[in-house]
């Protein structure tokens, strides 16, 4: 009984001893469950990782034509192109007679290419024109409201000069959705919120108003096959004349240009022409004709080793540039991540940048030329830094003079010294209050961004807009035209770089980004948003370089937006002093904000959606990431 008795204390102490280790493993894979769902939970969507490629733009199902054109061993351009028109075809905030700018890295040259393919004001077009017709600025709707399409010129020259693929490889998914695709939600919402707008354009009518018999709601219905007939047929027309090109022995590359020419001086053109013209538009033949894709050299500055990339003065791309000029200043990590006095910071940083925007910015091949060598400068930006005042907003900051940080003299200093005449406060005559529902839907809508990446070492970041719903459809092309007209100005005054003329492209807000560390690329980004984009891709980027977020978190972050700069829409409108801010930064800096002087309103969500890709050189691979809001997204392999 005595041994029994030992045996089952043993027994028992053993087991104990088997509980103790079992509770311990318990705890430590608890643990690690734990701390593995605080790593995942940081962000609502996950990083997308890639080793041979990445796709990622507005739409899934566009996301998905890039991902078709690695499947068919194409480069970063085509899966590019495949997604640029995809995505025009759903009306994701842009239609094919659009405007699309890029920024490409050339993996062969290690070199950063520019794209301009923004439309231009048509004849007839100038500032007298639309005073006479008792306007302020030109139209933001209608025939009135386009520039010249730009969008399929920048397709077929990037394809032609830098992608593998044939044109009727990267079209074939485009005409498939021409031809009936389920559409989506957000778009559908958009044509019923447009339905008064569109009735006033029988061929716009004719594609969105899919049930005008029922006049609360003509629009499509989310998930109905939206067919766009003509559309489907243009698109065709563009692959044959490519198909017949190659059949009589001209080249990949001539072939697509063929197409090209098709599309602005041959049918499609006059078609184009005529019905614009019927509807009382301006745009001629001669002008489409005219119109040209520009390869240009981009612009740049280097911030804490970081080489970012802009496109130059026809967006407000140098912006972010200028603005990290005057942030290289201060001590940003000192000051705490977005508390009250790194807010403050950047929102006067960032105004006096805008501010020069709004006065120098414009077509940089028009008379006179930007001074975009002393906006850049790094001693302009030091005296912009100097003039921050640090205790409140300053609402009557105004454009600098850059002309002290470079040859030449300021042709418009009579102007300049207008425009700095403001009363304090900021009511220069020209405060107009934002339309909130407009912003708010150009804030969440906006324009598509889109990145891509492959092995080969290929990059292109793009942000396309322009023809936006509700669009005016061009006759039987199905090609939904511009709107971006309306971001021109009439009195010199105002923007003397952006005044309307003939042939002229306007001052526009779309900003595709990339950067480079050490020679290397380390990111590609773009974002919607109109006037937002470039502040809310400064923070972006600032959350990665200065606050060590890898992308998803950074794009998931909080964000500010000024609206002090004078909008590039309606009316031009601007707001000194308003300031959105996600509605969970704390009370106590939301106290001290206001004590500054600033309106804020709070807001769920206070960035557009930023689609980036960060290269991981440690490991070798591609990181993606989309905004946790709207349908961005992505696909890597």
């Amino acid at each position: 009984m005595h041994n029994k008795g030992s045996e089952l204390k043993l027994s028992r102490r053993k087991m104990h001893r088997k509980m103790k280790i079992l509770a311990k493993l318990v705890l430590i894979v608890a643990t690690f469950l734990s701390i593995s769902n605080q790593t995942s939970a940081r962000t609502q969507k996950p990083v997308l990782h890639g080793q041979h490629w990445v796709a990622i733009t507005g739409k899934p199902l566009a996301a998905t034509s890039g991902a078709m054109m690695f499947q068919k061993d194409g480069n970063a351009i085509d899966a590019a192109m495949a997604m640029l028109a995809t995505t025009s075809t759903m009306w994701d905030v842009l239609a094919w007679g659009g405007e699309t700018q890029a920024l490409i890295y050339d993996p062969h040259t290690k070199k950063i290419i520019g794209i301009n393919a923004l439309g231009v004001a048509p004849s007839g077009a100038t500032a007298d024109f639309f005073k006479n017709k008792g306007l302020q600025y030109p139209p933001y709707l209608g025939p009135l409201a386009a520039v010249t399409p730009g969008t399929p010129g920048g397709l077929f020259t990037m394809l032609a000069e830098w992608g593998k693929l044939s044109l009727a490889d990267v079209l074939a998914p485009a005409i498939v959705m021409a031809e009936g695709y389920p559409i989506e939600h957000d778009t559908a919402k958009r044509i019923r919120l447009s339905a008064d707008d569109i009735r006033k354009w029988p061929y716009s009518a004719a594609v969105f108003l899919t049930h005008p018999e029922d006049r609360e709601n003509p629009a499509p219905r989310p998930g109905e096959i939206f067919r766009q007939a003509d559309l489907a047929n243009t698109l065709r027309k563009l692959v044959s004349t490519e198909s017949e090109a190659l059949a009589k022995g001209l080249t990949r590359k001539q072939a697509i240009y063929a197409a090209y020419d098709r599309f602005y001086r041959g049918d499609i053109a006059k078609e184009i022409v005529r019905s614009t013209q019927e509807a009382g538009g301006l745009i001629t033949m001669d002008d489409l004709d005219k119109w040209q894709v520009h390869i240009e050299e981009p612009v740049h500055t280097n911030y804490r080793g970081i080489d970012v990339y802009k496109l130059t003065s026809w967006v407000q791309g140098p912006v972010l540039l200028q603005t990290l000029n005057i942030l290289e200043n201060t001590n940003l990590k000192a000051m705490g991540y977005n508390s009250a006095s790194y807010i403050h910071t950047l929102y006067q940083a960032m105004n006096l940048a805008f501010a020069d925007r709004d006065f120098y910015y414009g077509d940089p091949y028009f008379e006179p030329e930007e001074p975009m060598q002393g906006l850049l400068s790094k001693k302009y930006a030091k005296k912009r830094y100097e003039q921050i005042n640090w205790e409140s907003n300053d609402a009557t900051v105004g454009p600098g003079d850059p002309y002290a940080f470079q040859k030449g003299r300021n042709p418009y200093k009579n102007y300049l010294k207008k425009w700095n005449k403001r009363k304090q406060g900021g009511n220069d005559g020209h405060t107009v209050r934002l339309d909130q529902r407009e912003i708010e839907e150009s804030f969440l809508a906006g324009t598509t961004s889109m990145q891509a990446a492959d092995a080969e070492g290929w990059i292109i970041s793009i942000t396309p807009s322009g023809g936006w719903v509700p669009a005016f459809i061009a006759g039987k092309s199905g090609i939904g035209l511009s709107q971006r007209m309306q971001s021109f100005v009439l009195n010199p005054e105002e923007n003397p770089y952006n005044v309307v003329e003939p042939g002229k492209r306007p001052r526009v807000t779309l900003t595709p980004g990339l950067a480079m560390k050490e020679g290397k690329p380390y990111l590609a980004f773009s974002v919607q948003g109109g006037d937002t984009q470039d502040q809310n891709l400064l923070q972006f980027l600032l959350n990665m370089v200065e606050w060590d977020m890898n992308p998803q978190e950074a794009a998931e972050a909080a964000n500010i937006n000024s609206f002090q700069m004078r909008g590039s829409f309606k009316d031009h409108p601007s707001e000194p002093g308003k300031l959105w801010l996600r509605n969970d930064v704390p009370s106590w800096v939301q106290n001290k904000l206001v004590s500054m002087g600033y309106h804020l309103e709070l807001k769920e969500r206070t960035s557009g959606p930023i689609t980036a890709i960060w290269f991981d050189h440690v490991h070798g691979s591609m990181w993606g990431a989309a905004s946790n809001f709207g349908d961005d997204y992505g696909i890597a392999w």
